[in-house]
């Protein structure tokens, strides 16, 4: 796929002074509710509507969405609020319907975008369109995966593509829903400078009260837009309850946010040190993550030292792992000294886990 300034042409042709919003609730329920958010959100810098219409679930039995029905209100929603239609399609049946009424932009999901077979059916679909497109990551941190989606959509000569973040998942327990692995969002970006990169942080946090610093993280990261779940009743909704919040909220998010717009050399610099920042932040939390991981470990270590009635500090041990380390760190442009008072210290702190453990 090639790096071309035609696939932002449509977010560039929205003349937005902001970053694109799109806004909704999680699932289309009644048309009065998709009619009664949608009120709350013209006039504001919501530019699309979302709205899920088909709901794939992870177990069935739950709330797998209204269907066609859905289309209509979404059609009454642009006509009476001016406001542009989104919603999810996951095969060729439901991408027949979106374009028979009309859908501005069409989202695959993350649930989607994991099979290349799904992802063919649906560029087959919309051959040609020049509708919007736009693929979420697949559920697992595969780059080559997400781009791959979206090379098979370019070779059906659909050029208004784009990508949304909407995190990961992940075994382990972490604050998040689906981990957001900033990192890879920078590594695509940096690779596709010119494919537009909107961010779920409805699904990255899992949990409304976390959105707005989602939010500013992303923007931080130059991301161009954000898609944020919005529902008059949050806590009543039938789908995804505790990460929707409500229009009125969404409206003060907009408000709150910085965003930064290099018009002049002094925010140009200004803009560009925040976005390097984040990527420290992001770096810098990776850090933490991976030492807890690591003490974890020791500490196990530690247990099974106490069961076996072995000694803590195993010296071979130890030299071969600094050996090694000094090694990769010169690799990765790193002075000896620096990795050996880096290690040094880890391993001082996975001896005070295991001691503590021997111990009692």
């Amino acid at each position: 796929m090639e790096n071309t300034p035609v696939m932002r042409k449509w977010l560039n042709d929205f003349g937005l002074s902001h970053p694109l919003v799109i806004g909704g609730p999680c699932s289309a329920e009644t048309e009065e509710q998709v009619m009664k958010i949608a009120n709350e959100l013209k006039d504001t810098d919501v530019t699309v509507y979302r709205a899920g219409i088909w709901k794939p679930r992870t177990r069935p039995g739950n709330f797998e969405g209204v269907g066609a029905i859905g289309l209509k209100w979404l059609q009454r929603v642009k006509k009476e609020t001016g406001l542009l239609t989104a919603t999810e399609v996951a095969n060729k049946d439901h991408v027949k319907l979106a374009l028979e009424h009309d859908i501005d932009i069409l989202w695959i999901g993350a649930r989607s975008t994991v099979s290349p077979f799904i992802v063919q059916e649906i560029a087959d679909a919309l051959e040609g369109t020049d509708k919007i497109v736009l693929v979420k990551n697949p559920v697992n941190p595969d780059v080559a995966l997400w781009l791959g989606g979206v090379e098979r959509l370019y070779s059906a000569n659909i050029k208004n593509l784009g990508l949304i973040h909407r995190g990961f998942s992940t075994y382990e327990k972490t604050k998040y829903r689906n981990n957001p692995e900033w990192q890879i969002a920078v590594e695509v970006q940096n690779r596709f400078p010119d494919l537009p990169l909107i961010c779920d942080p409805s699904h990255i946090t899992g949990k409304r009260d976390m959105i707005f610093d989602a939010c500013q993280m992303a923007l931080d990261l130059n991301f161009d837009g954000l898609m944020i779940e919005s529902h008059w009743d949050p806590d009543n909704a039938w789908s995804d309850a505790a990460q929707q919040v409500t229009p009125s909220r969404l409206v003060q998010i907009m408000k709150d946010l910085k965003i930064r717009k290099p018009t002049t050399n002094e925010e140009n610099y200004q803009t560009e040190l925040q976005n390097l920042r984040a990527q420290i932040d992001i770096a810098d939390q990776t850090i933490l993550d991976t030492l807890g991981k690591r003490m974890k470990v020791a500490e196990a270590i530690g247990e099974l030292k106490k069961a076996n009635n072995v000694a803590v500090l195993q010296n071979k041990r130890w030299n071969e792992i600094l050996g090694k380390m000094v090694l990769e760190g010169e690799d990765r442009g790193l002075s000896e000294e620096f990795v050996l008072k880096l290690f040094k210290a880890i391993h001082q702190e996975s001896i005070n886990h295991q001691e503590q453990i021997v111990k009692y």
